[in-house]
């Protein structure tokens, strides 16, 4: 169940790049790294929902943040994005 709804979110994210902007192909390419990195430490779990991949991609973006990687205006970007990729995969 996990592995198809990240293909959505992948397949999302490949939609928009022919029209995306810099800032939403940075944010795009930011996220698919974030949701690679969930989807691994969720495969041993038994919570695979996509909720729980949301859980995963928000607390890693989280701590990414924390770790000083996004700039503020980066940091509303990418989180406005995952809420967007998100809502839209799960409506799927």
């Amino acid at each position: 169940m996990i592995a198809e709804f990240e293909s959505h979110i992948l397949a999302l994210i490949d939609e928009m790049v022919e029209h995306a902007s810099d800032d939403e192909l940075f944010a795009s390419g930011y996220l698919r790294g974030h949701l690679t990195l969930a989807v691994a430490e969720l495969e041993h779990d038994m919570g695979q929902t996509p909720e729980a991949l949301n859980a995963q991609v928000v607390h890693s973006i989280e701590k990414a943040i924390q770790a000083g990687e996004l700039t503020p205006r980066d940091r509303v970007l990418v989180q406005e994005m995952w809420a967007g990729l998100y809502q839209q995969a799960h409506q799927r």
